[in-house]
């Protein structure tokens, strides 16, 4: 880790507007394979942050917009670099199949053992050491499962189960605009199905469930965000074996 510096807590965060009323948040010191998209959408009555991050730096405390009015905080999945800052809300969700993960990560559980390390990072957060990192576990609030609607007052999402990754992955469709939060089920980068708990032959189901909807854009849990064409371009890639880490990728 020689020449990478500490970042103060000020400096961890970025947003950045996107199209829909939705608002990317990020860790933008971290490197991109390893960087979660947090997806923030306001709504009349509540709003929903999809995904919380590594949790290194606290996520309410240095990103104001989240401190304004009730939160949803909806794991896509329980891998550590999305649930991180889950325990800071007072309601949050997960698929039924990763509840017990959240509610008690641990280092294995959550694939902490293999990636939280310093290779993550081109800056590290103020303090940061690898052999204390936790995910801090809380008990979910909303038991999610597929064709769930997750209501905002003003905006619906519908939960679409996609195991493959993970058993409990999931992904948010807002039929009235066409945009899909899609977690690490897809992304435009090396899509993993290869940890303790994925199943290829699910994560193939899944992307072909996918495939059906008349998706205008897509905010994966990692990398920038893209549209339709792309989208189907991904999805055939993956099930001709093109999108695993170690193979030749456009973009990245």
């Amino acid at each position: 880790m020689q020449g990478k510096r500490f970042i103060a807590p000020q400096d961890w965060y970025e947003t950045i507007p996107q199209s829909h009323g939705i608002t990317l948040i990020h860790e933008p010191w971290i490197k991109p394979f390893y960087r979660c998209n947090m997806w923030f959408v306001q709504g009349r009555d509540r709003d929903l942050l999809f995904d919380s991050g590594l949790g290194a730096v606290p996520l309410r405390q240095y990103v104001a917009l989240l401190r304004e009015r009730p939160i949803l905080c909806v794991a896509s999945h329980t891998h550590f670099d999305h649930i991180g800052s889950h325990h800071e809300f007072c309601d949050c969700g997960v698929h039924a199949l990763e509840a017990s993960i959240l509610e008690r990560p641990s280092p294995h559980t959550t694939l902490a053992d293999l990636y939280a390390n310093d290779d993550m990072f081109d800056g590290r957060p103020l303090g940061w050491d690898p052999e204390r990192y936790r995910t801090p576990g809380v008990v979910p609030t909303h038991i999610l499962q597929h064709g769930d609607i997750i209501d905002l007052g003003d905006r619906a999402f519908e939960v679409i189960h996609t195991p493959g990754h993970s058993p409990g992955g999931i992904a948010l469709w807002e039929s009235a605009t066409g945009v899909l939060l899609s977690g690490d089920t897809i992304y435009d980068g090396p899509l993993l199905d290869d940890t303790y708990h994925s199943s290829p032959a699910d994560y193939r189901v899944s992307l072909e469930t996918l495939r059906s909807l008349p998706v205008s854009i897509v905010h994966g849990g990692h990398f920038p965000s893209f549209g339709r064409v792309r989208f189907g371009q991904l999805i055939t890639d993956y099930c001709k074996g093109r999108r695993k880490p170690g193979c030749p990728t456009e973009g990245l």
